[in-house]
């Protein structure tokens, strides 16, 4: 699995609402893909 870069982590954050650790886990299942996040 990829590391998943903070900026990508607050950017889905702003977007969602959600909180940090389900971005993180979003991203990392969509392999850093924002829109699929």
């Amino acid at each position: 699995m990829a590391d998943v870069n903070p900026t990508l982590v607050k950017q889905l954050r702003d977007k969602t609402n959600a909180g940090m650790m389900d971005c993180k886990k979003a991203l990392l299942e969509s392999d850093g893909d924002l829109n699929k996040a």
